[in-house]
């Protein structure tokens, strides 16, 4: 863990990370939640610092908790690069249609993120699911389980910033039904191929089978698991970034 890590966040008592050579940089993961974009980064070869306005006490990285747009703000523009997934309840898609009325509740915190964002000159990745912020963001990339072999689609959204630009791999096919109840019907996981991490019921899937499918085992708890991105997501995007930073601001857009 580099000086500047363990500075800004504390490390955590138990946490058993994956090995990986260190690439020399450092990522903030603000909004970091149960730290799948962080994991993602970690494997990619980066040094994690998360931050959150709540205690994540499974986080598995140095930790800092305060507000994310003011923690981007202050400490942005030491780090390599900046991580950003601002709870999406104001743009997602069901308080698009069906919890319409519920929108009032949630804070839009797309634009201010990435106006902290910009203030610190440094690369940036804005994470969003599909929705209302999907037209209020450039879609740069957009990721998916299956893209990386996973039994989850859990599609997200990605904008660049900063400089930072990043290939767009192919959308692959998807190749079988989502388990659960769809329109009365039970599709077993002998019958379907998709686990639908979000909920409680509806023969979604036992904790044990999330944690397969998103690729996160330092976490039991559904909530957490509901809330987070595959790791597998940010690893790629992490070596990409990786390769541009390394060789240099002739590699950046300008």
């Amino acid at each position: 863990m580099t000086e500047l890590a363990l500075a800004l966040g504390a490390r955590p008592a138990a946490a058993v990370l994956p090995r990986r050579p260190w690439n020399g940089m450092t990522v903030l993961d603000a909004y970091c939640n149960i730290g799948g974009t962080g994991m993602g980064f970690h494997l990619a070869g980066f040094d994690v610092v998360g931050v959150d306005v709540l205690d994540q006490p499974r986080y598995p990285f140095a930790f800092l908790r305060a507000d994310a747009v003011e923690a981007i703000t202050a400490h942005g523009h030491r780090f390599d690069l900046i991580s950003a997934g601002p709870p999406c309840q104001f743009d997602c898609t069901l308080t698009a249609g069906t919890n319409a009325a519920k929108r009032d509740r949630y804070p839009d915190l797309l634009e201010p993120t990435r106006t902290a964002l910009e203030s610190t000159g440094r690369p940036y990745v804005i994470e969003q699911p599909p929705g209302r912020a999907s037209k209020r963001m450039r879609v740069d990339l957009t990721l998916c389980g299956e893209m990386f072999g996973l039994r989850v689609l859990r599609h997200r959204n990605f904008e660049a910033g900063g400089g930072l630009t990043l290939d767009r791999p192919a959308h692959v096919p998807h190749r079988g039904l989502t388990i659960g109840y769809r329109h009365g019907r039970l599709v077993t996981e002998q019958q379907g191929r998709y686990f639908q991490v979000y909920g409680n019921g509806g023969g979604k899937g036992s904790v044990p089978q999330w944690q397969d499918a998103m690729g996160i085992h330092w976490t039991d708890v559904r909530r957490e698991l509901a809330e987070a991105i595959p790791p597998a997501y940010t690893r790629l995007i992490g070596h990409q970034a990786a390769a541009r930073l390394a060789a240099g601001p002739a590699t950046l857009a300008a």
